[in-house]
């Protein structure tokens, strides 16, 4: 999937990489925490989606959501306007359950 400034990859073990820029306006973008901004070459996320597989991906410009086997999604990045869909406007610099 591909954002505006960063691409999110679904390998065939259904684990999950991204790449890109992370904006001042948008932490965590990248789903790496909090701190990575840039990351030059795909780069798997640390978190592990509660053991699940990721099926599908979806980059926004600001933030990004994964649907796994089982129907969870998870979503990361900038919280605006409650996008991320956890009920309040935090960012989120790493994927965590809706």
């Amino acid at each position: 999937a591909a954002g505006e400034r960063h691409s999110v990859f679904i390998d065939g073990e259904g684990r999950l990489s991204s790449c890109g820029s992370a904006p001042s306006y948008a932490p965590g973008l990248l789903g790496h925490g909090e701190g990575v901004t840039r990351l030059n070459t795909p780069t798997r996320l640390p978190s592990a989606l509660g053991g699940e597989r990721a099926v599908s991906v979806s980059a926004g410009g600001y933030h990004c959501l994964a649907l796994t086997g089982s129907g969870s999604v998870w979503s990361w990045g900038s919280g605006i306007g409650g996008m991320l869909g956890h009920g309040d406007e935090q960012n989120r610099p790493l994927p965590k359950k809706v």
